[in-house]
């Protein structure tokens, strides 16, 4: 099993997104990243190098960027963003990876 860690960044993303919005967030985190983070599946798949993250888990609209060590098995979540059409916000800012 895998520790999960959020950034001071992530955790401030997470805070920008309503109650329910962030609950659906978290469990999913939970679920998707505690057993093989690592294991590419039709939502959690290795993204284009960038300056963020690593890894990319696509939970509906809401978008997860995280970093995995395993060798002492933490899952470090980097950014949580909203994904509309191509776009993807952070706090309510358009940004790119």
């Amino acid at each position: 099993m895998y520790e999960i860690e959020f950034t001071d960044e992530a955790e401030e993303d997470l805070r920008w997104f309503r109650k329910d919005n962030r609950q659906e967030i978290l469990d999913n985190i939970e679920t998707q990243l505690s057993y093989e983070p690592t294991v590419e599946t039709r939502n959690r798949f290795r993204t284009r190098p960038n300056q963020t993250a690593e890894w990319e888990l696509r939970i509906g609209k809401f978008r997860v960027f995280y970093d995995v060590d395993n060798v002492v098995r933490i899952v470090s979540i980097e950014a949580v963003g909203l994904k509309l059409g191509n776009r993807l916000f952070f706090r309510g800012k358009e940004r790119e990876l």
